[in-house]
């Protein structure tokens, strides 16, 4: 795993490099004394496990990172599709206006449905739909992975014989033909000529 070590070592949050997760070879040794003797490399067992603590530890970090609960939405893929506040929806133009206390009520009714409504659906319809996208997902991801690249690869494959075949036929039989088509109609001179 190329890099493997660099990657779990690094704090994402922080930007920092949090030593404690590097391996002990990676991790920067205090300067030494001179005469004091040399540190001695890591054996091939110690590096085999941490290697694997290290893999081990990237793959909990990869399934477990912590989520942004104050931005739900960092890639904006709802920004202006799904944002929709009461002067999207209603809005009264300049002399047909309701009564002030009509218009307020009505901000405060729409603006509260709307927040629990949506709070009432996610709490009991999140999971499961999270869960039924999940699913979807993995499908797909499974179809692409060993069906679709796979058969796309055959098809190259397949079809880059195909290839040399026809390009063989084509340069056997039609080149000369068209060639000898092409030399007798190149004697063929065409005159124009007006007559009053």
């Amino acid at each position: 795993m190329l890099g493997g070590a660099y990657l779990a070592g690094r704090d994402v949050s922080l930007g920092t490099l949090n030593w404690s997760l590097c391996p002990k070879y990676f991790q920067p040794q205090p300067a030494t004394q001179l005469g004091s003797p040399p540190v001695d490399p890591p054996s091939s067992a110690m590096m085999a496990e941490e290697h694997t603590d290290l893999e081990a530890q990237i793959v909990k970090d990869i399934h477990c990172k912590e989520i942004d609960l104050v931005n739900r939405d960092p890639k904006n893929i709802n920004e202006d599709i799904v944002k929709v506040d009461f002067e999207d929806v209603i809005a009264e133009p300049v002399g047909t206006y309701s009564f002030d206390g009509v218009w307020k009520v009505s901000y405060t009714t729409f603006t509260v449905s709307k927040y629990w409504c949506y709070r009432l659906l996610s709490t009991l319809l999140g999971v499961p739909l999270a869960l039924l996208w999940g699913f979807l997902f993995a499908c797909i991801s499974f179809c692409h992975i060993w069906a679709v690249v796979p058969c796309i690869k055959s098809y190259l494959i397949e079809i880059q014989c195909i290839s040399h075949i026809y390009s063989l036929c084509i340069r056997t039989f039609c080149n000369p033909l068209f060639a000898a088509l092409g030399q007798v109609c190149s004697s063929i001179k065409v005159v124009l000529r007006k007559e009053v």
